[in-house]
């Protein structure tokens, strides 16, 4: 935001006024309406207007416009570089302008937020998340075996975990892995957690990248939904990104877009390859 108000002081400097000028600077005004836009700038952005705000707008106004005034006598301006520059800030400003008046003039209304609330309520309607616990083994042969001593009552589930587990983190608290979604965890694992039943415990160890999975369920229940007022700020939000998203696109479709870049010339070996040996028959 500070880049933002930046550069559109700097822009404002170099521009002709007309208007009373509030203090000038070795001749050159920085006018009232200049002022009073860049405090209301600030100001939009979350700034507290007082007098103590407004006395610092005017000390950077000028301390800018001193340094301006020194960059144009040294004719940086008509460097490549920094007309560039400009040129880009200019347009992330005009971009950024285009995009709040689609919005303003586009808003996400109440009765939007809650279609959309209620089209995703209902897709995670039948969303489940389980209460688990796991043994990690780098052997099939040892994963197979604690299932056998767990199912033949030898053992308990926490005992081995806190025993034999190379995950270390679980390990230590019975293998204990707390409440989630099944889509937690790489897919071997989450679809042999959905085909279990609570307090089940997995017939066969459970093949990952990390190794040998034995997996109890303890408990499941239905994914907790948010209400429409906890949900409201993240889905307008969300909303917004979309429609502008979509704006963008539009604008994209409707434009006509002639691309003269010159296609990349083929790339040619610095070394000729050399020919593959002759094979035996």
């Amino acid at each position: 935001m500070k880049r933002i108000a930046a550069v559109v002081l700097a822009c404002a400097m170099t521009l002709p006024v007309y208007a009373k000028d509030l203090v000038t600077v070795n001749g050159q005004g920085i006018t009232q309406d200049q002022f009073d836009q860049f405090v209301a700038l600030l100001i939009s952005q979350g700034a507290q207007d007082s007098p103590q705000l407004r006395a610092q707008v005017k000390q950077e106004m000028i301390n800018r416009l001193v340094a301006v005034q020194a960059a144009e006598k040294a004719g940086l301006q008509k460097d490549a570089a920094v007309q560039q520059e400009t040129q880009l800030a200019q347009q992330s400003i005009l971009v950024r302008a285009l995009m709040a008046k689609y919005l303003k003039d586009h808003p996400v209304t109440d009765a939007d937020l809650q279609k959309e609330y209620d089209t995703l309520k209902a897709q995670q309607a039948d969303r489940k998340e389980y209460k688990l616990r796991h043994i990690l083994v780098k052997d099939e042969d040892q994963a197979k075996t604690i299932i056998k001593a767990i199912k033949s009552k030898k053992t308990t589930f926490e005992a081995a975990a806190k025993k034999d587990s190379i995950d270390t983190g679980s390990g230590k608290n019975g293998g204990e892995l707390g409440w989630g979604p099944a889509t937690n965890y790489v897919p071997e694992f989450a679809k042999a957690v959905e085909s279990m039943k609570k307090g089940e415990l997995s017939a066969a160890p459970v093949k990952t990248q990390f190794g040998w999975h034995v997996i109890q369920v303890e408990d499941e229940r239905a994914v907790a939904f948010p209400s429409f007022d906890e949900a409201k700020s993240q889905l307008q939000e969300m909303m917004r990104q979309q429609a502008l998203a979509d704006y963008q696109k539009g604008l994209m479709k409707d434009a006509k877009i002639v691309d003269n870049t010159p296609p990349a010339e083929a790339a040619t070996p610095a070394v000729p390859a050399t020919p593959a040996a002759p094979t035996k028959k």
